[in-house]
This record gives structure tokens, sequence and C-alpha cells, in this order.
């Protein structure tokens, strides 16, 4: 059973939608239980970081979640589900999970792009991804690959080791996060279109982690 965790914070039905098409069994749920007892986690999420935290909280899965990492159980985190496991965030100078060092800052207001022609907030729209390393979620995705974002806020982990893709929009950022039994992405895979879309995602994400 794959657990996808309801803190109020949109595009859950999405996921759910991919899942099921897969012919995966899971569940959206606010159950502190049905997260712990889960094989697999997914941790989607659009909105205010603020919003999100007080929500987990309401409910104790932000401790549910640091179990399930702690247990070494894949966890799949989603736009600002990437976000909210940092340490803290811009956005309503938010203290977040911290299961990964670093912030979140905003994209600055004064931004453009390499022919200095400004570009808009929140970054909304399909831009590629490029990976520092091999990592088996994306094994047979192919570097021209774009995926679907809309955020106005990014993720900044402490070190690059924890980096695993890098996306550039006037700057270049953390767009995918791999620590361990987590992966993380700030695009959102339930979006993206072709051979290599939410399905090859999600698909490799529950098959990577069989025998974790």
């Amino acid at each position: 059973m794959i657990a996808i965790i309801d803190y109020k914070a949109g595009n859950l039905t999405s996921v759910k939608r991919a899942l099921d098409s897969l012919g995966w069994n899971s569940i959206i749920t606010n159950e502190v239980s049905d997260v712990i007892n889960a094989e697999r986690v997914i941790f989607p999420g659009v909105g205010a970081a603020g919003n999100a935290i007080s929500d987990l909280k309401k409910h104790n899965l932000d401790k549910a979640l640091r179990e399930v990492y702690e247990m070494g159980k894949p966890i799949l985190g989603i736009c600002l589900g990437t976000q909210v496991i940092m340490e803290t965030s811009q956005e309503n100078n938010t203290q977040c999970l911290g299961l990964i060092k670093g912030g979140v800052k905003r994209f600055p207001k004064n931004l453009s792009d390499s022919d200095n022609k400004k570009l808009k907030i929140p970054h909304m729209g399909w831009n590629s991804v490029k990976l520092s390393r091999g990592h088996a979620l994306f094994e047979d995705v192919s570097p021209e690959s774009e995926f679907y974002f809309v955020h106005a806020y990014y993720p900044e982990p402490s070190g690059s080791n924890r980096v695993l893709g890098r996306t550039t929009y006037g700057i270049t950022f953390a767009s995918v996060i791999a620590s361990h039994n987590l992966v993380a992405v700030q695009f959102h895979p339930e979006s993206a279109p072709g051979p290599h879309d939410a399905e090859y995602l999600f698909k490799e994400f529950v098959r990577m982690m069989k025998d974790a």
C-alpha cells in the first residue's frame, strides 16, 4: 500500500489517479497509522508552507514523516512536499520538518533569462532537469525530457551531496533532492507528458524501492 499524505495541500487526486492507472493500491490519508504502516509514502502538495506545516502538526503527520524517514521506507516528495522537508522556508517564515538541512528561498523579484528578458514569478511551465549523477528514478529518462513546474519558492539544501538535479529559471536551483530512502522533486511528475511521464516516474519510484 502506498500512502498519499493528505494535509490540505492539493493535487492529491491527480497523484492517486496516476497510481490507479498503474494498478497500484494507494490511499489518501491523514492518519498517522496509515502513513507509518504503508510500504511507501508520497508527500505531494501545492500551497503555502506555513499552512502546510500547521496542518501536518495538527494531525501529527510531521512526526509520522520523520519516523517513516528514519525507518528507511521509500518517500517521494512533490513540489511543496519537497520544500517543507527542509529546515526553514522564507514563505511565511516557516520552521519546516528538517529532514534535509537547508532552507527554501523565494525567486528574486527582478528575475531575467540569459537574453535579459524579465521572467514571471511564479515559475510556471515546462523546463528541463540536469542531473548531477545517476539515480534509479531517472535511469531511462532522456536528458531532453521536460517537467512541469509551478512555484515561487525553491529548495536550497546545505551542500551539494543531496542535490540530484538542477533546473535553470533565471537562476539555477535544486529541482531534485535525494537522500537515502527519500527522493523529492520540485516539479509535478503527475503532470508530465510523453513516455517519461507520471506513469514512468511513479513506476520507477515503486520499482527502485522494492528491496529498500
